[in-house]
């Protein structure tokens, strides 16, 4: 396996979800991440009450970054803590 392979971000787009089925997706998603590697969200709001859920369960061990702010489209980057 090659190092671009092993650095792959998943890219889960929850625009087409069901709220109540992102809201179970994605916590679960991140539980699966090894500490350092990362995903990607990409939905149709700012995810703010996602984000306020990550830091009370996960604390410091979840990194999150926004790397599309809107207007139409918000992504965001999720990364396990090294």
């Amino acid at each position: 396996m090659t190092e671009a392979a092993t650095t792959t971000e998943r890219v889960l787009d929850v625009r087409e979800i069901p709220p109540y089925q992102r809201h179970e997706i994605i916590p679960r998603l991140f539980d699966h991440l090894a500490p350092g590697q990362a995903m990607q969200i990409v939905v149709d709001h700012d995810p703010r009450p996602l984000r306020q859920f990550f830091a009370s369960v996960h604390g410091d061990e979840c990194q999150w970054t926004y790397l599309e702010q809107g207007p139409e489209v918000w992504r965001v980057q999720l990364r396990r803590a090294a």
